[in-house]
């Protein structure tokens, strides 16, 4: 067994408990590697243990993983990067899902260019939960007016909500930021039918948010090992 494959196993194990522990069905809970920066050999590795769904921050480095790894055509890819306008034609031609679409001119952009012969893009609203100005997303109160632009664009498939909590080591505080998240997430869903899932936890939270009802959860380090910035810079 590779070091990737027992990190995978460790993970849904406790990808497990966790959903035991709140009442949760883990099969609803589903396990994004994040693989930015990371080689397509080290991808090649998570999928060989089954792993299916890999999460890209920058475009170009994932634009080019895609192409390298196209055989695997089971593989899922997610935007889960800021997304600048420049950008947006990539994604909507590669990408299966976008998570950070926080403005009606992205939304636009990514309606206009996603190709007739792809299915619709499966997006996320991007929220900043913790009103950080160094994170993108919207304020919660801008949620309804956002969602009913978006839905009107048929090219784009609303999903729901992801959100990159401000760093928290209290689980209480984790909890409570996660179930704000959550609520807007039940929200969404009674306006919605297509909305199905909420983006949210990372390797220190992902306990809080799996108890508030996360569904999908993003997790790099702890699958492929410390990221090496200076290999793959910023793109």
């Amino acid at each position: 067994m590779t070091l990737i494959q027992h990190n995978l196993q460790q993970l849904h194990q406790r990808i497990r408990a966790a959903a035991a522990q709140y009442g949760r069905d883990p099969e609803d809970i589903t396990l994004l590697a994040v693989s930015k920066t990371k080689p397509a050999s080290a991808i090649e590795e998570a999928i060989a243990a089954g792993q299916l769904a890999f999460g890209e921050n920058y475009v170009q480095e994932g634009v080019e993983k895609i192409a390298t790894l196209a055989a695997h055509q089971q593989v899922q890819w997610h935007f889960i990067g800021q997304l600048q306008s420049n950008k947006s034609q990539l994604v909507a031609e590669h990408f299966a899902w976008c998570h950070t679409v926080d403005r009606l001119k992205i939304a636009q952009r990514l309606n206009d260019q996603r190709p007739a012969s792809l299915p619709p893009l499966n997006v996320l609203i991007q929220v900043n939960i913790s009103d950080e100005n160094s994170k993108s997303g919207i304020m919660l109160e801008a949620l309804p007016e956002l969602a009913q632009q978006i839905t009107a664009l048929p090219q784009l498939r609303l999903r729901g909500l992801m959100a990159i909590p401000a760093p928290e080591s209290d689980y209480q505080r984790q909890l409570a930021v996660c179930q704000q998240m959550a609520d807007a997430f039940q929200w969404l869903k009674q306006h919605y039918p297509d909305v199905d899932t909420l983006s949210l936890g990372m390797s220190d939270d992902m306990e809080a948010a799996i108890a508030a009802g996360s569904t999908m959860v993003r997790i790099g380090t702890a699958i492929f090992g410390a990221r090496d910035y200076a290999r793959n810079p910023q793109q």
